[in-house]
């Protein structure tokens, strides 16, 4: 990789090579050698506070892939080496080293698991390991919701899987009273394709994932049972990756998907997965776009659920629906948001007087106006100023409550 395709750059050591929320992410670092430090401004919970990484390991990435600002801050510990990528070279990358893309999606897999439960902890206040044995109590919940189809999903998966689990019995006797076989019938297959109907189950929560899908026509749900209801995650389009994470990681499936109208997937499953990979580096470039603009947007919904203050998480949801659309955050740059400030405090989470009350302080800022129902910023650079501000003073709390510990 030193052959003059990739650059090489040096720095010395404490020197800071990207900077969280700077926008001038072309290109991810793959350390040659030396050691750099990698922390997020603010630590995802579950994750030590920052890591140490050597040769062979990268950063930047997400960024870099997804076109939007760093999510991260790399600073030096030693005189340090790195291989610069840039965007449009992350193919001839992999043609020459196939490994270091299966590294990249592995890391990005386990990285997209580790902020998904946390989000579920804060949003939910709980969050179950993903279990076979609870597909049982999936099947349950949708069996009482009178959701027949996708109780006998549920119920199938959990005798086909746990065979001699402690609910099997009760299992077949839904299935019987629904009128159910005690298999689910066999996808419907066109080579590397899966067709799926309208409502129709493709896989469900704690089940174990054998197979990633790249949706090539219709639109696919994800929704997960919390707290004895089912909340929507996402309305996946197509083009659109699921699946990949239990793939990955070899671990059961976090959350349900299930067709929305009717669907055409591409399935990819474990033995060919790699070898697809190596024969077809777009794939690898496409998935690891996919998984990027996930990450980076899952980064984003953690930090904001981080801020305490309501009015500081509202700043930032603007400023995180500008920089999702790639609108330059410059001064005195206007932009038009596609949301009415109702739409916005529920996105928060806030409702009632709470709500009311949130919107009725937010409309004092004079940078704002309603037109038509939507909301109207006269200067984007304002809402990142804001963003700063309280984000500086969650740094300046830990301090604080850090110095009261010792």
């Amino acid at each position: 990789m030193s052959n003059g395709i990739f650059k090489i750059i040096n720095f010395q050591t404490q020197a800071f090579v990207i900077v969280e929320g700077k926008r001038e992410a072309d290109a991810f670092y793959i350390v040659r050698q030396g050691q750099v430090r990698v922390a997020n401004e603010i630590p995802i919970p579950g994750e030590e506070p920052y890591q140490i990484l050597g040769p062979g390991d990268f950063f930047g990435v997400v960024s870099c892939m997804s076109g939007h600002p760093h999510m991260e801050t790399a600073q030096t510990l030693a005189a340090t080496s790195f291989i610069v990528v840039r965007r449009e070279q992350f193919a001839a990358l992999i043609q020459k080293n196939a490994p270091i893309a299966m590294k990249i999606i592995r890391h990005f897999s386990k990285q997209l698991r580790t902020i998904d439960q946390a989000i579920t902890k804060l949003s939910f206040h709980q969050a179950s390991e993903e279990n076979t044995q609870l597909m049982y109590e999936v099947g349950e919940y949708y069996y009482e919701k009178a959701e027949m189809g996708h109780a006998a999903y549920a119920y199938q998966r959990y005798i086909e899987h746990v065979p001699n689990g402690p609910n099997v019995a009760e299992s077949k006797a839904r299935l019987q009273a629904i009128n159910a076989p005690l298999a689910p019938p066999p996808a419907q297959r066109q080579g590397l394709n899966r067709l799926f109907k309208d409502q129709e189950m493709i896989f469900i929560e704690h089940e174990p994932g054998a197979e990633l899908y790249i949706i090539q026509q219709g639109k696919v749900k994800i929704t997960k049972v919390v707290d004895k209801d089912e909340v929507l995650l996402a309305v996946l389009q197509p083009g659109d990756i699921f699946g990949e994470m239990a793939l990955l990681e070899n671990k059961p499936r976090s959350a349900s998907a299930s067709a929305h109208g009717n669907v055409n997937t591409l399935a990819i499953n474990k033995t060919n997965f790699e070898v697809m990979v190596k024969a077809q580096p777009q794939l690898a470039v496409k998935l690891i776009n996919i998984l990027s603009e996930r990450i980076w947007t899952a980064y984003r919904q953690l930090s904001n659920l981080l801020i305490e203050d309501p009015m500081g998480r509202l700043y930032d949801m603007l400023l995180t629906l500008a920089l999702k659309k790639k609108i330059p955050i410059e001064h005195k740059a206007s932009h038009v948001f596609d949301i009415n400030p109702q739409e916005l405090i529920k996105m928060l989470g806030y409702s009632g007087q709470k709500g009311e009350s949130l919107i009725m302080t937010f409309l004092e800022d004079k940078n704002f106006k309603l037109e038509a129902g939507k909301l109207v910023c006269s200067d984007l650079l304002e809402i990142e100023k804001q963003v700063q501000f309280y984000k500086k003073k969650i740094a300046m709390d830990k301090k604080r409550e850090a110095a009261k510990n010792k």
